[in-house]
C-alpha cells in the first residue's frame, strides 16, 4: 500500500501553533545572537582587523565572552531542537498550483530553512567537537566556524524577512486555550525546554565557573586539575618541547640586543598578576603569576612601552608557535613574561622556563616555552 503524505491539517496538537513556534525563536534567537557576538570578538582576539581596537581591560573580559559563546551554543541544542519539532508540519504544506508570489515566498523560506538548520547543527557541532579538541577533519576549525557564523546570520536575515508577518501578528499574541487532551500542554513544552536548556548548562558552565565544577559532568575540563592546579590543553609533549637544559638563554631584539640566563631573569625585577587562563574551548581558571613586566623588558632594551611585540616559541610546530602582543598589551602592567605560577617555578606542560600571561587574552596567545622577543615597532 503506497504511503500517503499527511496534510498540514493532521497535525492539531497546540503545540505547533505560531505563538508556540515564535517564543521558542525568540529564545533561540537570543543564543544565537549571544554565540555570534561574543564568538566574534574571540575571532577578532585572533585575527584583528587594522581597525579593531581589542582593550586589555578589563582584564577577565575574554573569560567572560568565551564562557557564554560556549554556554550559549550548549543551550541553543535544545532550544533548536524543540523549534524544530513545532514548525515541522509546515513543511507538509504544499506550493500554491500554479505558481505565484506566495508560491515564490513560500519556496525561499524553505531554502533558508534549510540553509539556517544546516549551517546552525554543523556549527553546533563543530563546536561541540572543538571543546573536546578532537579535529576530525582535514579543514581549519576556526575560519571554518567564521564563515558558518555569517551564513547562519545571512540565513536568519532571510528567514526572519519571509516570516514577519507572522511574527508580527502572533508577537505578543496567546492562542485561545484549548480543551485538555492529557498530553503536554504550551507551559509544559516551555518549562521542559527552559529545564532542559537550564540542565545542560549547569552541567557545562562549571569548567569557567570553579562553583559549579562539581556538577560540570557535561564540561571536558575540570577546574583544578592539572599541574600546579591548572588544566592543560597543550603538553610540552604535545608540542615536541623536551627539558630545559642550563645552556638555555632568553632573548629580546629592539634597538639593543639583550641575553638572559633564566637566573639573570630571576634577578630582575619581579611583579604579580592575578589572571585567568581562559581558552577558547570555554574553560578558564584563575592563577597567581609572577615574572618580569613586559614593559620592564622593553625598557631595558631601548624600546618605548606603546611597541607591538613578536613573541617566539621553542616550540617547533603548530598555529600557535609565534603571537604578537600590541601595544596595549605590551604596555599593560599585568602582561608578564611569567617564570612561577602558584608559587613555583612553571611546570614544564605550563610553559616552563618562561611564558606570555596578559589580561584580557585567548589561552592560545598566552605563549608557552618562549625564549625570544621581537620589537616590531
Amino acid at each position: 500500500m503506497k504511503p500517503t503524505v499527511p496534510s498540514v491539517g493532521a497535525f492539531s496538537s497546540p503545540l505547533h501553533h505560531p505563538r508556540v513556534m515564535i517564543v521558542l525563536g525568540r529564545w533561540l534567537g537570543v543564543a544565537v545572537v549571544v554565540c555570534f557576538l561574543t564568538g566574534l570578538f574571540s575571532h577578532f582576539q585572533q585575527s584583528a582587523p587594522g581597525w579593531v581596537y581589542l582593550p586589555s581591560r578589563p582584564a577577565s573580559l575574554y573569560r567572560v565572552t568565551q564562557g557564554l559563546h560556549v554556554l550559549s551554543g550548549i543551550v541553543a541544542v535544545p532550544l533548536l531542537l524543540a523549534k524544530l519539532w513545532t514548525v515541522y508540519p509546515k513543511l507538509f504544506a504544499k506550493p500554491p498550483w500554479p505558481p505565484s508570489r506566495q508560491a515564490v515566498a513560500m519556496v525561499l523560506e524553505r531554502l533558508s530553512i534549510l540553509v539556517l538548520v544546516s549551517a546552525l547543527a554543523l556549527e553546533l557541532f563543530l563546536g561541540f567537537l572543538n571543546t573536546l579538541q578532537w579535529y576530525p577533519w582535514p579543514f581549519p576549525f576556526r575560519q571554518t566556524h567564521y564563515a558558518l557564523a555569517w551564513i547562519i546570520v545571512g540565513a536568519l536575515l532571510v528567514h526572519l524577512a519571509v516570516k514577519l508577518p507572522l511574527i508580527v501578528a502572533h508577537w505578543r499574541r496567546t492562542p485561545p486555550p484549548v480543551p485538555e487532551t492529557g498530553g503536554l500542554s504550551r507551559r509544559g513544552l516551555f518549562r521542559t525546554v527552559a529545564g532542559a536548556g537550564a540542565l545542560v548548562g549547569i552541567a557545562s558552565v562549571g569548567q569557567s565557573v570553579p562553583a559549579l565544577g562539581p556538577v560540570a559532568v557535561l564540561a571536558p575540563r575540570t577546574p583544578g586539575i592539572g599541574p600546579q592546579g591548572l588544566p592543560v590543553n597543550r603538553t610540552a609533549g604535545d608540542a615536541g618541547v623536551g627539558m630545559v637544559g642550563a645552556d638555555w638563554r632568553f632573548t629580546i631584539s629592539g634597538p639593543e640586543r639583550l641575553t638572559f640566563t633564566l637566573d639573570e631573569l630571576r634577578a630582575l625585577p619581579q611583579s604579580r598578576s592575578d589572571l585567568p587562563i581562559a581558552c577558547v574551548e570555554g574553560w578558564s581558571q584563575g592563577a597567581r603569576w609572577e615574572g618580569v613586566r613586559i614593559r620592564d623588558l622593553l625598557a631595558l632594551c631601548g624600546a618605548p612601552d606603546a611597541s607591538r611585540v613578536r613573541v617566539v616559541s621553542m616550540e617547533n610546530d603548530g598555529f600557535y608557535a609565534t603571537s604578537e602582543l600590541p601595544p596595549q598589551f605590551a604596555a599593560d602592567p599585568l602582561t608578564l613574561l611569567a617564570l612561577r605560577l602558584n608559587g613555583t617555578d612553571l611546570d614544564l606542560d605550563h610553559g616552563f622556563p618562561a611564558r606570555i600571561i596578559a589580561p584580557n587574552r585567548p589561552g592560545v596567545l598566552q605563549t608557552k616555552w618562549v625564549d625570544h622577543l621581537e620589537v616590531l615597532s
